[in-house]
C-alpha cells in the first residue's frame, strides 16, 4: 500500500507538471508571434515569447538539423535513466519528499521533450504570424526536430557597465536575462532542491 501511495504521488506530481507547462506554451504558441511579448508585472515580469533548439534558459546547441537531432536523442535517453531511476527509489520505499524531487526533474525533462519531437509535427511556424495547430500542410519541422517554446522573461534589473568596466564597458547588462518556461523551472528548481534537502537519500542511492 505504501508503495502504492507514492507512486499515485510520483504520477500526480508528473502529469500536474506537464498539464501546467504544455497548457503554458500551447496558449503561447496559439496566440502569439515569435518575439511578443505582454507585461505581466511592469517590466520586471514578462511573457515574452521565442523558441530555441537547444538546452535549458535558452541556450543554443549548434550543428544545424544533426545537432538538434542527437539533442533530442540524448534528452529521450536522459528521460530514461531519469524514469528508471523514479521506479527505483519507490521500489526501495524511499521518502515521499525524495521521490517528488525525482518526479519533477523527470516531468521538467519530459516537458522540454515533447517540444523536440512533438511540436515541429504539430504546429506551424511563428514566424510574423500565429502559429497554426494541427496545420493542413503539416508542421514546421520534422519529428524529433522541434523546437521548445520558453517565455518566462523576469529582468529584474537593467542598466549600463560604466565605462572603467573590463571588457563590458557601457554596455547594456539585463539581470535576469534567460528566457525560460515551466518545464525549464521544475528541471532547476527540483535539482537545487536534492542538493540541499536529499543529500542524504543521494548518497544512499549512489551507495
Amino acid at each position: 500500500m505504501l508503495t502504492n501511495k507514492k507512486s499515485i504521488l510520483a504520477i500526480s506530481t508528473i502529469i500536474i507538471i506537464l498539464l501546467i507547462d504544455q497548457i503554458v506554451k500551447i496558449l503561447v504558441k496559439t496566440n502569439m508571434q515569435l518575439g511578443d511579448s505582454i507585461l505581466v508585472f511592469g517590466n520586471w515580469f514578462q511573457i515574452c515569447f521565442t523558441e530555441n533548439s537547444g538546452f535549458a534558459f535558452g541556450m543554443e546547441f549548434g550543428g544545424g538539423q544533426w545537432g538538434k537531432l542527437f539533442l533530442s536523442i540524448v534528452r529521450i535517453f536522459a528521460i530514461c535513466i531519469i524514469a528508471w531511476l523514479l521506479i527505483k527509489i519507490i521500489r526501495q520505499k524511499y521518502s515521499s519528499a525524495f521521490i517528488i524531487g525525482i518526479a519533477a526533474l523527470l516531468a521538467g525533462a519530459a516537458g522540454n521533450i515533447i517540444d523536440s519531437v512533438f511540436y515541429g509535427q504539430i504546429f506551424s511556424d511563428s514566424y510574423g504570424h500565429v502559429a497554426a495547430m494541427f496545420p493542413e500542410g503539416g508542421g514546421y519541422a520534422p519529428l524529433l526536430q522541434g523546437r521548445v517554446v520558453d517565455m518566462l522573461y523576469f529582468p529584474i534589473l537593467a542598466g549600463h557597465f560604466p565605462s572603467w568596466f573590463p571588457f563590458w564597458g557601457g554596455e547594456e547588462f539585463i539581470f535576469f536575462r534567460p528566457i525560460f518556461n515551466i518545464a525549464d523551472s521544475a528541471i532547476t528548481v527540483s535539482i537545487l532542491y536534492i542538493i540541499i534537502f536529499q543529500r542524504k537519500n543521494v548518497a544512499k542511492l549512489l551507495k
